[in-house]
């Protein structure tokens, strides 16, 4: 005899179903928060321009010298997301709708990880993206002001044919990119036949997913991309020129590169790069050594920044 739908049996399936889904959203560790700043959204979009005044002491001579949070108009809109799974009045009658418990924890999952699906690939993107000075992201020829205010090609950036991997500085308050948050992921049910048309036309019940975010850049200076080689002589070209940036007028910004970041194709390289004790000399870490090469060598960039791997980047 099929089960009476009532909707005490209603709201039992969805409490089964929101536990397993709130299970999963737990059991995962998104990456996102390593290299993305979270930033909450009151608006339709948010106004980055604030992005091209970092920080800068002077003496204090005359009037202050005010400058605009707005010289540029870099905007991040807020997008709606959702995903849905529809049960069958039948599955209920039938006692069958315990088979969606795990498609329902997968949906979890995918929430929680969705940031990470956002975020990453800005960075495989950001050759052909722009970022709040109206460049490139990763560029040849971010503006940047010299001693005597005259603005200058700065590079983030060296090009090539391989697999990109990125070196950022993701230790400040202000990160590399952003995660933007307007309304939290939630899950919700439609079961009711008299306010779900679904229910009463298709004889099926919804349950789903939805929330508004979105993604973008941050400070460009914090983040060097590569599409060379992953090598010592590159890492350290990237390191050095984060290290020794400037901003306007020649300040030394201080920055201090802390993750390197690639897809799963380079992960081994890069483990070998910043974890070997020893490399080959003229070898490639995860290829093959030189035939001229004789002997190993200490590893002196040990430990240099941590390693992130992230499937988004392949």
């Amino acid at each position: 005899m099929p089960k009476v739908i009532t909707p005490a049996v209603l709201d039992a399936i969805f409490q089964s179903f929101n536990f397993s889904f709130q299970q999963a959203f737990a059991g995962v560790e998104p990456q996102w928060s390593r290299v993305a700043m979270e930033v909450n959204s009151q608006a339709a979009a948010e106004n980055y321009g604030w992005l091209g005044q970092m920080p800068r002491m002077r003496e204090w001579i005359g009037d202050r010298v005010i400058k605009s949070l707005d010289a540029f108009g870099y905007q991040i809109p807020n997008k709606t997301f959702e995903s849905t799974l529809t049960l069958k009045r039948e599955q209920i009658e039938d006692d069958s709708y315990g088979l969606f418990r795990p498609f329902v924890s997968d949906m979890g999952r995918s929430v929680a990880l969705f940031p990470d699906e956002l975020i990453y690939p800005l960075l495989k993107n950001g050759f052909a993206a722009n970022c709040f000075d109206g460049q490139y992201f990763f560029d040849t020829d971010h503006p940047v002001k010299d001693a005597d205010g005259k603005d200058q090609p700065v590079a983030n950036m060296i090009d090539g044919a391989g697999p990109a991997w990125f070196l950022l500085d993701a230790s400040r308050a202000v990160k590399p990119l952003v995660y933007q948050k307007r309304r939290a992921f939630e899950f919700v049910a439609k079961t009711n036949p008299n306010t779900s048309d679904r229910v009463w036309l298709a004889n099926e019940y919804l349950y789903g997913v939805d929330g508004r975010c979105n993604a973008g850049y941050g400070l460009w200076q914090l983040a060097f991309g590569s599409k060379a080689a992953l090598n010592r002589a590159n890492l350290r070209a990237a390191y050095q020129a984060m290290t020794t940036l400037k901003g306007d007028y020649g300040r030394p910004l201080g920055i201090k590169p802390t993750v390197l970041v690639c897809g799963p194709s380079l992960q081994s390289t890069a483990r070998d790069l910043l974890n070997a004790e020893l490399l080959p000399v003229n070898g490639v870490p995860g290829g093959v050594v030189n035939e001229n090469a004789i002997g190993m060598i200490s590893n002196t960039d040990k430990g240099l920044v941590d390693l992130l791997v992230s499937p988004w980047l392949d």
